[in-house]
């Protein structure tokens, strides 16, 4: 849960494919979920398939915030509202070792995470000097212990290191035992480098040394009396035996990072060579680089970053590829390659063996799971359980330890050495140990050995000692220290939250303690232990059953209990504001944190929040100090998810007037997050078509007026303002006649965005996105039967501007990159303009009209090599595409290439994924017509379903697509039948064989099943006329498929409609050729009688049209 809660996602998120026209569907909407029975489950009865990639190790998103294709506008709030910023990581991009710079704190050599061990570490980093904490909740922190009766009634607190230790100390004495894997000071160091492994003998010159015997035309001949580099490559006695294993790269290391481009070049493409001609030794050079204190920190720096990356990747296809290479290592040279990680670890350069601690978990991710490296976690333990280990080790093992921890699952350690780490963990975070650099690093790696510990949670005596622990953590001296413990806690409310009620008391104190008086970092982590609790709180209330409130996991009510206190201290947070927080990006503060808190207490508490925050706004919104102002207007705001109605909209309405007054404040930071508030108030509390809303005909006037007034502000409040007027006409989607009372107004909003989009004095593009997008929904949810005319005038302007970003000068990468996200907002706006007046027959002709300078326009886009671009044009040419109809068969022949490079991106899969919804869009548009080219569409199709590269999430939609082409050319798709019928039946066995345990899994479970079946039906309805009887030896894979979904109680309804529908068309496609197919599948009648019971109408009406289908097929059939 920890690690979601870290995958937060930011930025600008395009829309979806679904705005109003119907896509990557085939006619009915379906979705999909997991079983496990059936033949489908087994694999040995696979028969001969085209393999379908769905790629098992599913790599991020390239661009995250492209990842959710949402209608809804993100515009970013206030102070508090959006969630902190994921720790920046510093990552210039290394291509093929180019890359030496990383951020990492100078005296711990820790990155602000763990995770940022990811692509590239650092050698140098410097931080802020600590900052001694005046006040009363630092005080003494050295001596304190936990107070509470829970901690005075158990065994000494030594005892749950005295019950490990011996499994410890049996792990280290096993490790010190085993002479392959020594230690520094070990006295097997020598005898363990006595394992010579020579490289390939043909690259050995008797007239070369170094490297240069690997590229003897790279180097003049030496004679063999000249000293070879290579003998200063090994450290300790064995020089001369490791001369046969590791090169000498010092110089090249260091030339690749010359600023010098042609000495850069040379030595990069020697070192590249040396890794592709023998990557055993090329890493082992490495490894020996870093590990030797006599090189320079700059070679050292490089190795072990391109030792790191030739390890780990974040893209799942490299990085797998990284792991079988060394995996083919042979295992005398990965041995040598440990060995000499293991003992920089004792390096007195604390950069290199914090860059070997990395090294050391990477290894470790790959070999642990595979039962591999077995001696590790007792080689590590040696180092702290036994006396004469330096403090630098003892700080650098502990680092090891996190780090591997966080790299590996907790299945793959048993409970010994579990405990064996614990125990080592816990022992360097107690307050005995006198180095702050141990502790420190101790109270990191507990962080990440947390999802180790279900085992010692649920042991009453050895949890409250290592609460115990961490709650004295929390205490020390040192800020990093009490910053660390806190983040243990954040870890520890997410992941144990059934076994926190002894110790909520002191819990509270010291959260409370560091946010009245403590430095800001660690009150930032005390605010976000009370929001872990909320989102627990939150996730189990929505599992409870409403009538009993009973749920599976137990309901402590902490935030209530905690509500009299929790909530003033919260509020008092919201006077820490910057001065600045407004005008800059990224900044979290202690303001922003307690206002993101008091919300999520607000949604889990509802109505018993107002009455705790309502003095505190009469109080202070009316104050000479802009704090005060800005404080009880954010708090006002932040309360209105959660409350119900009747309790909210007295004060709403009765404050709403207030509001529209404060946005002529004198402070802009009042007026930014007034505007905020306004746009909360339109979002929870306008809702016309529910009945309800605090926007009437009698004050909308004076709203808008306001608003449009407002919108000439500063770039930070205007944007606001644009968010406020996106949620004011959404508000009146879906309302009917309610809707007209926009109409008015309609030409001053849509000339006062447009204005708005226009400004240059923005420092980025976000005001002219936040524009366009309040714009497009501004469009979507008129009233078209009295705005056609005004969206119809609206259409040439927008095509104008498009134009002229065509012949914009650029000069530089960010005058193409403002270029491209001009170009991508107006494609937007013409999209949703397309689909607007496309929807009714009455305007359909105006985009007729301008059908052929839209489309030129459009292919003109597609020479921009923005990715952000691309994805933009094609859902707008998806759009023309349904509104021409077969029209649009005259630009195929010069569009058919920019939808064939889209099916081809792997790399920016978002443009793969929405050419796909496109050709189902041509699809529908032009019917048979389409034909012409088939061949190619489903030949990158089948490519693009059988990479492993491709991301997963876009293969779904291809067996959709399947389904689209198949409707639209009927008995033609027989041609395709051979290769998309196994491709489809291979997949509904990845189907059967899922995690039902993981989440994520099911969700793409469902979506896949969902577009199998829909592709099953588009081809039977294809093939209805003509040539059903080619879908005969298919039939009774499908029936075992539907079987599978019927028979799980779990799945979702939406898979429920799609497997109903497809048995419909089965039936209707096959006639009385089912009687046998149907013989003996009693699940049929079974699941039909369940949808038949069904609340969802739509569920019923399928369910009742496929019965009437099989009763046919039958009735024809006696």
């Amino acid at each position: 849960m920890e690690e979601n809660k870290k995958q937060i996602l930011h930025g600008e998120c395009p829309r979806k494919l679904n705005l109003n026209v119907p896509l990557l569907s085939t006619r009915r909407p379906f979705s999909v979920e997991t079983n496990e029975t059936s033949t489908l489950a087994n694999p040995n009865t696979t028969t001969k398939m085209v393999p379908f990639s769905w790629e098992r190790i599913p790599g991020e998103p390239k661009d995250k915030e492209t990842n959710d294709y949402s209608d809804t506008i993100h515009l970013p709030p206030p102070p508090g509202w959006r969630a902190p910023p994921v720790a920046e990581e510093m990552n210039a991009a290394l291509d093929q070792c180019c890359d030496y710079s990383d951020v990492v704190d100078e005296k711990h050599g820790y990155n602000e995470r763990f995770s940022d061990a990811i692509d590239i570490f650092s050698l140098a980093e410097s931080v802020d000097d600590d900052v001694e904490v005046d006040c009363e909740a630092t005080k003494d922190r050295s001596s304190a212990v936990l107070e509470s009766n829970d901690y005075q009634h158990h065994h000494s607190p030594n005892f749950i290191i005295e019950r490990f230790l011996p499994d410890a100390q049996a792990l280290a004495e096993a490790s010190v035992m085993n002479k392959k894997f020594p230690f520094l000071g070990s006295p097997d160091f020598n005898d363990s480098f006595s394992r010579a492994v020579s490289i390939r003998r043909s690259y050995h010159s008797p007239k070369g040394c170094g490297l240069g015997s690997f590229f003897p035309w790279r180097m003049k001949p030496k004679p063999c009396s000249v000293k070879s580099p290579v003998c200063d490559t090994i450290i300790g006695a064995n020089q001369k035996k490791n001369r046969k294993m590791a090169l000498e790269i010092t110089q090249y290391l260091l030339s690749a990072q010359s600023p010098d481009a042609k000495v850069r070049t040379e030595a990069e493409t020697i070192l590249v060579q040396f890794q592709n001609q023998n990557l055993p030794g090329f890493l082992l050079s490495l490894s020996v680089e870093l590990s030797n204190d006599g090189k320079p920190t700059e070679s050292r720096r490089l190795a072990g970053i391109v030792l790191k990356n030739s390890l780990d990747a974040k893209e799942a296809a490299r990085k797998e590829q990284l792991v079988q290479q060394w995996v083919a290592i042979d295992i005398s040279f990965k041995s040598q390659i440990k060995n000499s990680l293991l003992n920089t670890l004792g390096s007195s350069i604390r950069e290199a063996s914090h860059t070997a601690a990395q090294v050391v978990a990477k290894i470790a991710s790959i070999e642990i799971p595979r039962k591999e490296w077995p001696e590790l976690v007792g080689s590590l333990l040696a180092n702290m359980t036994q006396p004469d280990r330096p403090p630098s080790l003892k700080q650098a093992t502990l680092e090891t330890l996190g780090y591997v921890c966080e790299e590996i699952s907790h299945d793959d350690l048993v409970q010994d050495e579990v405990n064996a780490v614990l125990t080592a963990v816990v022992q360097g975070m107690n307050i005995s140990e006198v180095n702050p650099d141990i502790r420190f690093a101790a109270t990191k790696a507990l962080y990440n050995a947390l999802d180790f510990a279900r085992t010692n949670f649920d042991n009453e005596m050895e949890r409250t000692y290592i609460m115990k622990v961490v709650c004295d953590a929390a205490l020390a001296k040192e800020t990093e220290i009490r910053q660390a413990a806190f983040e243990c806690l954040v870890s520890i409310a997410s992941t144990y939250y059934e076994v926190l009620e002894p110790y909520m008391q002191r819990i509270f104190e010291l959260t409370s303690n560091a946010v009245k008086g403590d430095e800001e970092a660690v009150a930032l982590q005390a605010v976000e232990f009370w929001s872990s609790i909320c989102d627990e709180e939150l996730e189990i209330q929505d599992y409870e059953v409403p009538d009993s409130g009973d749920s599976s996991a137990p309901h402590s009510h902490f935030i209530q209990k905690a509500l009299p206190t929790l909530v003033p201290m919260l509020l008092e947070t919201l006077l820490k504001q910057d001065e600045d927080q407004d005008q800059e990006d990224g900044i979290w503060n202690l303001a922003m944190a307690g206002g993101t808190c008091l919300g999520l207490v607000a949604r889990t508490v509802g109505d018993l929040v107002v009455p705790l925050v309502m003095p505190f706004i009469e109080t202070n919104i009316s104050k000479t100090d802009w704090r005060s102002r800005e404080a009880a207007t954010y708090a006002f705001g932040s309360i209105l998810e959660g409350p119900s109605i009747e309790k909210l909209s007295p004060m709403v309405n009765a404050g709403l007037d207030f509001l529209l007054n404060a946005m002529n404040d004198e402070n802009s930071h009042v007026k930014d997050t007034t505007a905020w508030t306004l746009s909360r108030i339109f979002e929870l509390l306008h809702s016309p078509a529910t009945g309800f809303s605090v926007i009437t005909p009698a004050n909308l006037q004076r709203i808008l007026g306001v608003l449009l007034e407002s919108i000439k502000d500063a770039p930070h409040v205007s944007e606001k303002v644009c968010g406020a007027i996106y949620f004011l006409a959404q508000g009146y989607e879906d309302s009917g006649p309610n809707s007209s009372v926009l109409t008015p107004y309609l030409p001053d909003i849509l000339n006062s965005l447009i204005t708005t989009a226009d400004r240059t004095d923005g420092c980025d593009s976000k005001l002219r996105f936040s524009a366009y997008e309040t714009l497009n929904e501004v469009v979507r949810c008129s009233n078209l039967s009295e705005t056609s005319q005004i969206i119809a005038k609206l259409l040439p302007v927008v095509m104008s501007k498009l134009e002229q970003t065509l012949s914009l000068q650029i000069v530089s990468s960010d005058d193409r990159e403002k270029q491209g996200d001009l170009q991508a907002s107006l494609c937007g706006v013409l999209q949703v303009i397309i689909q607007k007046l496309s929807s009714a027959d009455e305007t359909k002709p105006v985009i007729l009209q301008v059908a052929d300078q839209i489309m030129v326009l459009f292919l003109k886009v597609f020479a921009c090599r923005s990715s952000t671009v691309h994805e933009e044009a094609m859902l707008a040419i998806g759009a023309l595409a349904y509104a021409t109809g077969p029209g649009f068969e005259k630009y195929m022949p010069e569009f058919n290439k920019y939808l064939e490079m889209g099916l081809q991106n792997f790399e920016e899969y978002q443009v793969c994924a929405i050419s796909v919804g496109v050709v189902g869009d041509i699809c529908r548009a032009l019917d048979d017509k389409i034909l012409p080219y088939c061949d190619v569409i489903m030949t990158h199709l089948l490519k693009d379903l059988s990479s492993g590269e491709l991301h997963r999430s876009v293969k779904p939609p291809i067996f959709s697509c399947f389904g689209d082409i198949a409707l639209a050319i009927g008995e033609h798709f027989d041609k395709y039948i051979g290769y998309a019928l196994p491709m489809m039946q291979s997949a509904s066995e990845v189907c059967a064989q899922m995690d039902n345990s993981d989440e994520e899994m099911i969700d793409y479970g469902n979506q896949l099943r969902r577009s199998i079946f829909e592709a099953y039906s588009g081809i039977l309805q294809g093939f209805k006329n003509s040539k059903a009887d080619l879908m005969l030896p298919h039939a009774p894979h499908l029936l075992q498929f539907i079987e599978l979904v019927a028979k799980d109680q779990q799945r979702d309804e939406s898979v429920t409609k799609a497997a109903v529908a497809v048995l419909g068309d089965l039936a209707d496609a096959l006639g009385s050729n089912i009687k046998m197919l149907f013989k003996d599948c009693k699940f049929c009648s079974e699941l039909l009688g369940e949808c038949l019971q069904s609340d969802d109408e739509q569920l019923k009406e399928t369910a009742t049209w496929t019965q009437g289908m099989i009763g046919r097929a039958f009735s024809v059939c006696s």
